[in-house]
């Protein structure tokens, strides 16, 4: 079973909806939604872009990237990964790694030269993720940075 990856806005509806899914997603684990400022333009070509996976037409997963440059704590050519996810019920395939793999490669074609993200302590499962496709911790930055159970990794991608 592929998934396709379908490039569309943050702000689509059905990019929406996977995005309200894992925002409850984060009450459940933390108690409150990401609280992170998002701009639907920031997802957009050429310093952002944003995905829909579906199986069979089914949407089933979503995450993005967005550009950083000239910003304190970013290096000018950072790609800030942002809302990945996979649906419960599409768990366990390998559907986030492919995925993952899809954002770095498109970020890296638009000529970002490192992927960066903050998840946290109570997502074991993506800190797994992120660290068997080669991520490493880096100094916390963003809205979380202060937060105790916030981790951040980068990983270079040229």
């Amino acid at each position: 079973m592929t998934m396709e990856l379908v490039v569309c806005g943050y702000d689509d509806p059905v990019a929406r909806k996977l995005v309200a899914e894992v925002q409850q997603e984060y009450v459940a684990r933390y108690g409150s939604q990401d609280e992170t400022p998002t701009d639907p333009a920031d997802f957009t070509a050429p310093l952002g872009h944003f995905v829909v996976g579906r199986l069979d037409g089914d949407p089933v997963a979503c995450g993005g990237w967005r550009g950083h440059d000239g910003e304190p704590k970013f290096r000018d050519g950072d790609a800030e990964l942002k809302r990945m996810y996979v649906v419960k019920r599409a768990r366990g395939r390998g559907l986030a790694r492919v995925l993952l793999a899809e954002l770095e490669r498109s970020a890296l074609e638009r000529g970002r030269r490192r992927m960066v993200l903050e998840t946290g302590t109570n997502q074991p499962e993506a800190i797994q993720l992120y660290t068997s496709s080669g991520y490493v911790a880096i100094p916390k930055f963003g809205f979380y940075a202060c937060t105790e159970t916030s981790r951040c990794y980068g990983k270079e991608l040229a």
